[in-house]
């Protein structure tokens, strides 16, 4: 016996159950989908990212990220395999940056690579500060740093430039507003034109000092602006497509403190820190001692770049930093 027809309502309410059915059938194979890319990507993230851990015999604060506390990262920067270059490399490129959560800023402070110093915990006298890390290694050079500013440095990220670049392609290329007019090698731009740079010219632009009237402060700001509009453009990325890319960009380009962990961490707790970002650079004066080429910094702009630092990490400008002493025997 055949059965009924059906009436037109319950037709209706049948072919409701099944676009309801397999509405759910979809979402539940997305849901399910979206969780085994997600732990793929975390689980790839981890993996790259435990060949990037250095401590170095660091020590962090352990309490300093999770706090909400202000916090200082040395960003140092090797040319090592980039432009053509592939000796051990100097760390031509030195930025304290600071994280004040609260504040919710970023204040990237530029050393320059000829400031003379004392390197800490040797006997090396009228040194230039970009000769700590081929010397002694990452420690000595954060301790140098900690004392020439006088602020406590808890983390380090150590960044071959030829990483940087890839890093840039891997997000699609950045934009800057260029601050002089100039062609090197692959970069050509026009003062005040925009204009989007892949990593080759990327690298090229913020690599440039012979033709820059400022020299080394020139690169050094423009060092900054690649570095601000990398961070802006990577805090603007919605999806993960970029970042199998981007993590094979920092594979073996990067050396950092900071364990997977304290780097989602910041991302999660901290990346609206990046959309006020704030410049100086330690302006030093031109000075030639036994025939060699430094910038040396008066106590008073030392001074004043440690009270912007130390107020950017919320410490009393007046206290002095005191760290541990090293141990020369150990170098």
């Amino acid at each position: 016996m055949k059965n009924a027809p059906l009436s037109p309502r319950r037709e209706r309410l049948k072919s409701r159950h099944h676009l309801r059915h397999w509405l759910l059938t979809l979402c539940s194979l997305l849901i399910i989908g979206g969780g085994l890319y997600a732990w793929h990507t975390w689980q790839t993230a981890q993996a790259t990212f435990s060949h990037t851990y250095h401590a170095d015999g660091i020590r962090p604060d352990d309490t300093a990220l999770t706090s909400g506390k202000p916090f200082a990262i040395l960003l140092l920067g090797t040319d090592t395999g980039a432009l053509g270059r592939h000796d051990v490399g100097r760390t031509d490129t030195m930025i304290v940056a600071t994280i004040n959560p609260r504040k919710q800023t970023t204040k990237l402070t530029s050393i320059p690579r000829d400031t003379l110093v004392n390197i800490y915990g040797s006997q090396q006298d009228d040194e230039k500060i970009n000769a700590a890390y081929p010397l002694y290694g990452t420690q000595t050079t954060i301790k140098t740093v900690e004392h020439l500013v006088n602020i406590p440095i808890n983390y380090y990220m150590l960044l071959n430039m030829g990483g940087l670049k890839k890093m840039i392609d891997a997000v699609g290329g950045i934009t800057v507003d260029p601050l002089l007019t100039f062609h090197y090698k692959q970069a050509n731009v026009v003062k005040g034109q925009k204009i989007h740079l892949n990593g080759a010219s990327a690298l090229a632009y913020s690599r440039m000092r012979e033709q820059d009237p400022l020299g080394d402060y020139g690169r050094q700001a423009r060092q900054r602006q690649i570095i601000e509009a990398l961070v802006l453009k990577e805090a603007s990325l919605s999806s993960l497509p970029h970042y199998r890319a981007i993590l094979d960009s920092l594979s073996h380009n990067l050396q950092t403190n900071l364990s997977f962990n304290d780097l989602m961490w910041v991302l999660a707790k901290d990346g609206h820190a990046g959309r006020k970002i704030q410049s100086q650079t330690l302006q030093g004066e031109n000075a030639t001692i036994n025939g060699i080429d430094y910038q040396v910094a008066p106590q008073a702009e030392i001074d004043r770049v440690s009270t912007n630092l130390r107020q950017s990490l919320d410490l009393p400008t007046t206290d002095h930093f005191k760290t541990d002493a090293l141990d020369p025997a150990g170098f």
